[in-house]
C-alpha cells in the first residue's frame, strides 16, 4: 500500500523497534546476576524477595517522574490499576517461589526450570494470539531447547532432595510467563517506568505479609549491599529493558532471548567460581545464539 501525505512517516517508529531486541539481550543478561545475588543475601527467600520489589520502588519512581511524561495517580484509568496489580501479583509469586528454589535446588536445575518461561511464552502467541511460526521460527525453537539442555542438562540432577525447590522454579516460570503476557496488554498505553513502578509497588504490598509471617528473624538483613544491586540490577535495570522490550517483540523473540540468562549464568560460574564450561556448554551457548539469529531473520513470505 502507497503512503500518503498524510500518513505518518515510517521512519519515526524505527528507533524503539531498533532498540527492543538489544534492550530483551541487555535484560536477560542483567537478570542471569539475579539467583547468585539472592544466594548471597543474609535474609529468608521471601524476605529477599520482598527486598528487591521495596527497594526498587523509589528508583523506579524517580525514573517514571524525570523520563517521558510523568502520570499523576488520579488520571490513572482503573483497568490500567488493576491490570497493573495483577502483573505485580504475578510477578511477586514469582519471585517468592523463585527464591524459593533457588535455595532448595542446584543452580543449575533452577536456571533449566526457571527458563521454562521461554518456551510457555512462545506456546502463548501461537495458541492464542494466532501467531503462525514460520519455518525459521520452529528451528530456533528446536536450536534454543537443545542449547539450553546443554547448558545446565549436565550439572542438572533430578533427585527426591531437590523435588521441592525444582516444582517451586517451574511454579515460578508459570507465574512468569502471566506477568509478560499482562505487561504486554499494558504497554500500548503505559510508558516503561510508571508500568514497572506501579507492579513493582503492587508486588511489594503483596510479598509484605508474607515476608513478616515467614522469615522470623532472618527478615531484617545485616549487609544490604546482595539486596540493593539486586534491585538496582534486576529490578530496575534488568526488568526496564524486559518491560520496554515486551511492548515492541514477538512472544516468541521475547521468550527465547530469555534464554540469554542461562548462557550468561554459566559465564559467571566460570569466572567468579572457576567452573570452566566444558564443549557441551560452549556448544550449548553457540545453539542458543544460533536460535537468536534465526529468529531475528524476517521469514520468507
Amino acid at each position: 500500500m502507497a503512503t500518503t501525505a498524510t500518513d505518518p512517516p515510517a521512519a519515526q517508529p524505527a528507533l524503539p523497534h531498533r532498540l527492543a531486541f538489544p534492550a530483551m539481550v541487555l535484560g536477560s543478561a542483567a537478570l542471569a546476576f539475579g539467583p547468585w545475588l539472592v544466594r548471597l543475601a543474609d535474609v529468608a527467600p521471601v524476605s529477599s524477595a520482598f527486598w528487591r520489589l521495596s527497594l526498587a520502588v523509589m528508583p523506579l519512581a524517580l525514573l517514571a517522574r524525570f523520563i517521558g511524561k510523568p502520570m499523576a495517580v488520579g488520571t490513572v484509568d482503573r483497568r490500567v490499576l488493576l491490570l497493573a496489580a495483577l502483573a505485580g501479583l504475578f510477578f511477586a509469586a514469582d519471585v517468592a517461589l523463585w527464591h524459593y528454589g533457588i535455595v532448595r535446588t542446584t543452580l543449575a536445575n533452577a536456571a533449566l526450570l526457571s527458563n521454562a518461561a521461554s518456551f510457555l511464552l512462545p506456546m502463548w502467541g501461537f495458541v492464542v494470539l494466532g501467531h503462525r511460526p514460520g519455518r525459521k521460527a520452529l528451528f530456533a525453537i528446536g536450536f534454543a531447547l537443545a542449547g539450553t539442555l546443554l547448558l545446565v542438562g549436565r550439572s542438572a540432577e533430578l533427585s527426591p532432595r531437590h523435588l521441592a525447590g525444582d516444582l517451586f522454579c517451574l511454579g515460578a516460570a508459570l507465574l512468569y510467563t502471566a506477568y509478560l503476557i499482562v505487561v504486554d496488554r499494558l504497554r500500548g498505553t503505559v510508558a516503561v517506568f510508571p508500568l514497572l513502578g506501579m507492579a513493582t509497588a503492587f508486588g511489594a504490598l503483596g510479598l509484605l505479609p508474607a515476608a513478616l509471617a515467614l522469615s522470623g528473624d532472618a527478615f531484617w538483613p545485616h549487609d544490604w549491599t546482595p539486596l540493593l544491586l539486586l534491585a538496582l540490577g534486576s529490578q530496575v535495570i534488568g526488568q526496564g529493558l524486559v518491560v520496554f522490550a515486551v511492548g515492541h517483540l514477538k512472544p516468541l523473540v521475547v521468550g527465547l532471548t530469555l534464554l540469554v540468562q542461562p548462557a550468561v549464568a554459566t559465564a559467571i560460574g566460570a569466572l567468579r567460581f572457576g567452573e570452566v564450561p566444558g564443549p557441551a556448554e560452549i556448544g550449548g551457548a553457540a545453539l542458543v545464539v544460533v536460535a537468536l539469529v534465526l529468529v531475528r531473520l524476517p521469514e520468507r513470505r
